[in-house]
């Protein structure tokens, strides 16, 4: 309400005071004149354009009524021409360009084909450097490998070196026991190489000797890097070296100089043996190193001969049987201790105590 008189206000003041009478009256006046005012806009609105628009139309007038510029070059024929003749022109530079481009497009699809073509190939040549670049890898491996082996084997050769150097000696020293040994024995020298001497031996017998000649006498000696030898028996008498000599190099010689003697030592007891069997009824046990005497049909004596007889081992009278039961052999002791087989036979023989 306060609104509608402050519109009143405005408008008329009159009717102001002709409204403070009549309330709704002026309600309804108020609603009138605010659609008045509306209306008023929109015919004021439409007005500024219709001149708006006859503004417009005026000046289009003036410019319909002023007359056209001459053209210099002969009117609208010649410039339609002119602008023909340059449009065939365009097009055909146009056509031209075209052309141009189209000659372009196709270089540039050759070129894009003959690129994925490179870039193959380069893929291709990518996986066979990869191939090479591990193949390099693996020989340059396998050369460390070869180079680590060629040094063991430098360093063992080197060793090989030292060891045959080792060996040239012990030969040159064997090949001095042999020449010392060629005083007293007759020697033949078989086979030799780096880790082996093969001989043959044989004695020649001595003037208490038989004249039989004594049984070939082969030996081999073979020798190790850490200095070491063995001594076997090839070919010669049984039971001589049973498991064979084995000792330091230092103790070649003396290994040697043993089994000569014990090749002489048995060499005398067969050469005796042989002997006796013309004279005596006796068997010989070379396992034992046990001789069986029969003196008669009933009466057996065992002889023990020890290791180094005749030399330095004694022949002993080891028991008595007659008809099989064993004799009491305290009274047979000879008054001599160093009683050889011969001694013993020639005493059992003729001992009247048996």
């Amino acid at each position: 309400m306060a609104e509608a008189r402050a519109v009143l206000q405005r408008c008329d003041p009159v009717l102001l005071g002709s409204c403070r009478d009549s309330e709704p009256e002026a309600a309804r006046m108020l609603l009138h004149l605010t659609d008045s005012r509306r209306v008023q806009k929109v015919l004021g609105r439409q007005l500024f354009v219709l001149d708006s628009m006859m503004s417009l139309l005026e000046s289009a007038q003036q410019l319909l009524m002023q007359p056209c510029p001459a053209h210099p070059g002969g009117g609208a024929g010649s410039r339609w021409k002119s602008l023909k003749g340059d449009s065939r022109s365009r097009t055909e530079e146009t056509e031209t360009l075209l052309r141009s481009l189209e000659d372009k497009v196709q270089q540039i699809h050759s070129r894009r084909h003959t690129l994925t073509q490179l870039i193959e190939q380069l893929e291709s040549k990518k996986q066979q450097y990869e191939q090479l670049e591990e193949s390099l890898q693996k020989a340059q491996n396998a050369l460390q490998l070869c180079d680590y082996q060629l040094n063991q084997l430098r360093a063992e050769s080197e060793t090989v070196l030292c060891q045959l150097t080792s060996c040239q000696q012990i030969r040159d020293e064997l090949q001095v026991y042999v020449s010392s040994l060629q005083d007293v024995m007759q020697i033949n020298l078989l086979s030799c190489n780096q880790s082996e001497l093969c001989l043959e031996l044989r004695p020649r017998p001595s003037s208490d000797m038989s004249s039989n000649e004594p049984e070939l006498l082969k030996l081999a000696v073979t020798w190790s890097h850490d200095d070491r030898f063995t001594l076997q028996v090839r070919a010669g008498p049984a039971g001589l070296v049973e498991d064979g000599l084995s000792g330091r190099l230092s103790e070649l010689s003396a290994a040697l100089l043993e089994v000569m003697q014990r090749y002489l030592s048995q060499f005398q007891l067969l050469s005796e043996i042989q002997r006796l069997r013309s004279s005596f009824a006796i068997d010989w046990r070379p396992a034992g190193r046990r001789l069986v005497y029969l003196k008669s049909a009933l009466l057996v004596f065992h002889l023990q001969v020890d290791d180094g007889y005749p030399g330095s081992g004694p022949a002993r009278l080891l028991s008595a049987l007659r008809d099989g039961r064993p004799l009491d052999t305290s009274g047979l002791q000879p008054l001599r201790s160093d009683l050889s087989l011969t001694d013993w036979l020639v005493f059992l023989s003729s001992s009247p105590l048996v």
